[in-house]
């Protein structure tokens, strides 16, 4: 491949954020920080979704301190209405997301930059790292980067890089902005993979790169994870629906097991009895603490009686969630915006 180097000039940061008051300023310091290539200059557009614990004053006052950053309103209150709001106001040749609760390497818009001209791709990113602080936040890392809840997804191998259907944040020439549009707001979650899924299908590339590096601090909770995933299944119908794609495998097991247990609920209540239930649950309680002993063996032993747990919050919240989005899709409900109508951390 030998494909133009992008124009030198501006490359605008876009990012959604609502209440980060704990998080903010050492993101917007990371970003401030960043090294970038000789001739580029950098802009920070940050939507704020009408935060209410004081988040929206510190950015006032960061942005006032430093000219490269602007702050706007995201009255939507959602990932993909901030980040369009973002991109009306972006004036960079490149543009690039990034998230409040990730941290950066010096030079992660550097490495984007560079992934954009040596592959000529329409979207770039790095692999997506998960890293924990407190016991049950390492639990959960450890859960997220194993294949046994990644099911072998190429975004959470760390050391590949190749063409792939989707990355994680992203990085875009702003003529593939253009081409393929912005982010769609009927979407309160997963509104990345459809994203990139219309880049793909609409014939563009995305590309990862093991260089571009980032570490994601996932949730602190069981509750949180389970919430978090919830609304990852729940979404996941509506991206379907939109482009008629067919489920992988891996999309559908956690909503088949979820159903598999109700199912058998029903039926002990109908006088199969409590068996068909407790073997299913037991079969995957041991499945769950086998995986846990994997993880644990490669991310710490200290985290084993913590994994099963983390394991059942993803499978379980996922489940739920994707059996609840697809009753909604097929009874042809509002796509849930009461439900879901916030970012949330």
């Amino acid at each position: 491949m030998s494909p133009a180097r992008p124009p030198e000039g501006l490359v605008s940061v876009i990012v959604p954020c609502r209440n980060e008051r704990g998080h903010i300023e050492a993101f917007c310091a990371s970003v401030a920080a960043q090294q970038l290539p000789s001739g580029w200059d950098l802009e920070v557009v940050i939507a704020d979704g009408r935060s209410d614990d004081g988040t929206a004053a510190l950015l006032q006052a960061l942005a006032a301190h430093d000219p490269r950053f602007a702050v706007i309103d995201n009255p939507g209150g959602i990932v993909s209405s901030g980040l369009n709001r973002a991109l009306e106001r972006a004036r960079g040749e490149v543009i690039v997301r990034m998230d409040v609760h990730t941290a950066y390497a010096a030079d992660y818009i550097a490495q984007c930059l560079a992934a954009l001209a040596d592959s000529g791709a329409d979207n770039v990113g790095g692999p997506w790292r998960a890293e924990g602080e407190s016991p049950m936040q390492r639990a959960i890392a450890a859960a997220f980067q194993s294949r046994w809840l990644a099911g072998g997804a190429r975004s959470r191998q760390l050391d590949y890089s190749g063409w792939v259907d989707t990355v994680y944040l992203g990085c875009w020439p702003r003529r593939s902005l253009e081409r393929f549009g912005g982010f769609d707001e009927q979407l309160v979650r997963n509104q990345d993979d459809e994203h990139n899924l219309r880049i793909v299908r609409g014939g563009g590339r995305v590309w990862q790169s093991a260089a571009i590096r980032s570490a994601y601090r996932p949730r602190g909770s069981l509750g949180a994870l389970f919430r978090q995933y919830l609304q990852y299944g729940y979404w996941k119908p509506f991206v379907m629906k939109k482009h008629g794609q067919a489920a992988s495998l891996r999309q559908l097991v956690p909503g088949l097991f979820v159903l598999a247990l109700v199912l058998c609920a029903l039926a002990g209540l109908l006088g199969a009895g409590p068996l068909p239930l407790l073997g299913l649950a037991g079969l995957y309680g041991v499945a769950a603490l086998g995986a846990s002993v994997a993880i644990a063996a490669r991310s710490g032993w200290s985290l084993v009686w913590r994994l099963p747990a983390v394991i059942a919050a993803y499978h379980v919240g996922y489940g739920v969630g994707s059996l609840w989005g697809w009753a909604d899709v097929l009874r042809g409900a509002d796509q849930g915006r009461a439900r879901f109508s916030r970012l949330t951390r």
